[in-house]
């Protein structure tokens, strides 16, 4: 150990992150506690009722610190950053730490996209109607805190079930003219990354910008990864009210996929690999400009332009783990390879209005926003790639199999006030409007011209409504409701083969939230207690048909409705002790009955009734619990967490497929050791020991990318990092 650290010195420092100026407009409210050192400091809060432009009194929501986590921040390590969030699932299948895949309360986790998620405000979802999940993958290195607002947040920030989660960057530093910060990591299975950052503020004008490189060979064999990212942030401070801001960021990664293994391969050996010609490369930019206005005391505008531009690259070779990726021995030669690229360009502004008012004694909070999307997403795939080895996305027979665009033009218009009708009750509601419609186009080789044309409106009027009262004593009791959609979107009404047919008349999901709480603090005792209900109608699946004349084909329509019912559960304690030392133990647990109601999908050729069953990747149990010891200038973290079984498809099969495509993902349990010690003011070492057991297991069955099949999640391993401000 000491030698690792020792190389980690030679080779650089890691800083500890220069807490900046929070966004414009902006103030953040934290658990009331005594502070007599740092260490007490809590590392997750809430945010107030009503925040620069936006409201979110009566919804349930956290704000956690990162700054103050002894988490693996380098690897993105999902279970860690989330650890006090009751419910949070993490779809953990690379160990790399190239994107978080989170989801809660019995919804999808694939790359985050049932949420709205922000960046900073802006968003980053790759195409919000047409493929919502979230390729940007900026490093948690460069993270201040992380905000997530559940789902009865939907009407003011998107329609999404989910609700909105937003990562808040590091800022410039306000009172020095240059600052510098470097990050660097050592860790198993060849981790080496850097992060470097330069920020300062002269007069009115600020810049922050980073670089950000990370390398690993992989948990498994065949499994490399390499990432960089960057970004430049410029802000002018025009007067007392008024501050613009322009910002480029940019992540590009390049992952190798291992693939998939079969149950018998996964017992036998979780780090072999089934692949060694597969890559998958997200490349994303987000560029984006923003204004922040104050009209008199009592108004706040907010204004933000942002794009989604870049490429999702792959090259695979896509087949189910039975089927072994061998050289032909005729030819010499493996099979050639498949190559898929989506081409993205996704546009937003968006403009908030909060004007705080008064009807006699009584105090209000009214916002007005609109959003305006303008999207295009070129999807080109079923390209005949080479019979290489390395990252090749080139063609040896020109001509793609789908080539499709899919266009969007969305308007949306929200209003919600919040209103103090008692001095200790606030009652707040809002609608959200959605206008617009998507039109696909183009060509799929093994269909009819005339089947590919596909018009899918949005014009949807959704409603919400919360309260919070105020018990005094810093607690509080929730309530909210409000109404969701899911946009219909591209994979939904592509047919995969020549049998499939895409319904002309698909339906949008839609569906609603409602959940109530009890919050607040105590002496030494904090927690937020709820409960929650989320309606999801109309989901997407497929159905087996015949035609007039008796030909079976596959109809993608919607299938039927679900339903996630629970309760999440926080509470921290402050454990006396001696002066010098400071004991905190929590419990982050999570309750969950998501299941089918008035469904059918197709297996095969035929038709079965899943009403009843439960939803896919939805563990009835997941908890989180553990305890940070601080002694000066040391921390200890111990975490447990535990994750309960879930099934991988709507039927859900319990014995495992020969593919291990479906069958029980079986429950399991991992301990987590972090360790943080500040040498100096500007020099800290964190060294973290994650699932110390190696307890092998997996988190889910994917049923499209990265393949069908067991995907192992990574073993016992370790890393340091060292911390310097300058």
């Amino acid at each position: 150990m000491n030698r690792l650290i020792f190389a980690l010195l030679m080779l650089g420092f890691t800083v500890l992150p220069v807490r900046g100026q929070t966004a414009p407009g902006e103030t953040v409210k934290m658990d009331e506690v005594v502070v007599t050192d740092a260490a007490h400091t809590p590392d997750i809060f809430r945010l107030e009722p009503v925040q620069g432009t936006y409201i979110h009194a009566g919804k349930k929501n956290e704000v956690i610190d990162v700054l103050s986590l002894n988490a693996s921040i380098a690897e993105k390590t999902g279970r860690q950053l989330f650890a006090k969030v009751p419910g949070v699932f993490v779809y953990d299948m690379d160990g790399a730490g190239n994107q978080i895949n989170i989801a809660a309360r019995g919804l999808d986790p694939h790359r985050g996209w049932e949420f709205n998620l922000r960046k900073d405000g802006v968003i980053t979802n790759s195409d919000m109607y047409g493929y919502p999940a979230s390729h940007y993958s900026m490093p948690m290195e460069s993270i201040e805190r992380i905000n997530l607002v559940r789902g009865t947040g939907s009407l003011q920030y998107g329609a999404q079930f989910g609700g909105m989660l937003n990562y808040v960057g590091k800022q410039a530093p306000r009172n020095r003219p240059v600052a510098f910060e470097t990050i660097n990591t050592l860790g198993s299975y060849g981790l080496r990354a850097t992060y470097n950052a330069l920020g300062g503020t002269v007069g009115k004008f600020s810049y922050y910008a980073y670089l950000n490189r990370r390398v690993s060979d992989g948990y498994r064999d065949n499994a490399s990864s390499e990432s960089d990212a960057a970004q430049v942030t410029l802000g002018w401070a025009v007067s007392d009210n008024l501050s613009l801001k322009a910002e480029w960021a940019r992540s590009n990664y390049l992952y190798r996929l291992p693939g998939p293994l079969s149950d018998a391969m996964f017992s036998a050996n979780p780090r072999q690999s089934t692949r060694q010609r597969s890559y998958f490369n997200p490349d994303i930019n987000i560029p984006s400009v923003s204004g922040d206005l104050k009209l008199g005391e009592h108004t706040q505008v907010r204004w933000v332009t942002s794009a989604v531009l870049g490429d999702r690259n792959s090259v695979l070779f896509d087949r189910p783990v039975s089927v072994v990726d061998a050289v032909n021995p005729l030819t010499g030669q493996p099979a050639n390879r498949q190559v898929d690229l989506d081409h993205f360009h996704s546009y937003t502004t968006e403009l908030r209005v909060l004007h705080q008012y008064k009807v006699g004694e009584r105090s209000g909070s009214l916002l007005v926003g609109g959003q305006w999307m303008n999207n295009d997403l070129h999807r080109q795939q079923l390209g005949r790639g080479t019979t290489g080895y390395d990252f090749d996305l080139s063609l040896v027979t020109p001509g793609w199999g789908r080539d499709l665009h899919f266009k969007t033009r969305n308007a949306a218009y929200f209003v919600e006030n919040n209103f103090k009708i008692l001095p200790h009750l606030s009652v707040n509601a809002g609608a959200r409007t959605e206008s617009g419609g998507s039109r696909m186009s183009g060509v799929v080789t093994y269909l009819p011209g005339d089947v590919i044309p596909n018009r899918i409106e949005h014009n949807y009027t959704l409603f919400g409504a919360g309260l919070e009262y105020d018990l005094g004593g810093h607690q509080n009791v929730y309530t909210g409701w409000s109404q969701a959609y899911r946009p219909v979107i591209f994979k939904d009404i592509i047919p995969a083969a020549t049998y499939d047919r895409a319904d002309q008349n698909l339906k949008d999901a839609k569906g609603y939230n409602l959940e109530a709480g009890y919050r607040g603090d105590w002496k030494n005792l904090r927690w937020d207690v709820s409960l929650f209900h989320v309606q999801y109608d109309n989901r997407l699946g497929k159905l087996s048909l015949n035609d007039t004349a008796g030909n079976l084909y596959i109809y993608q329509t919607n299938i039927g409705d679900s339903s996630s019912r629970g309760a999440e559960v926080f509470v921290e304690a402050r454990l006396p002790l001696p002066p010098q030392f400071n004991l905190s133990v929590f419990t982050s647990t999570s309750y969950l009955v998501a299941r089918y109601g008035q469904a059918r999908i197709a297996v095969g050729s035929a038709n079965y009734d899943v009403t009843g069953n439960d939803v896919e990747s939805a563990p009835r149990w997941t908890s989180r619990n553990g305890a940070t010891l601080r002694w000066k200038r040391t921390s200890f973290t111990l975490l447990y967490s535990y994750v309960g079984r879930t099934f991988a498809d709507a039927l859900n099969t319990v014995t495992p497929s020969a593919t291990g495509s479906v069958g029980l993902v079986p429950s399991y349990g991992l301990l987590d050791l972090g360790v943080s010690f500040r040498a100096r003011d500007n020099l800290t070492i964190k060294i973290n020991a994650n699932n110390v057991t190696d307890r092998q297991y997996f988190t889910k069955r994917p049923l499209f990318y990265p393949g069908p099949g067991v995907w192992p999640s990574d073993g016992r391993s370790f890393n340091v990092s060292v911390g310097l401000t300058l």
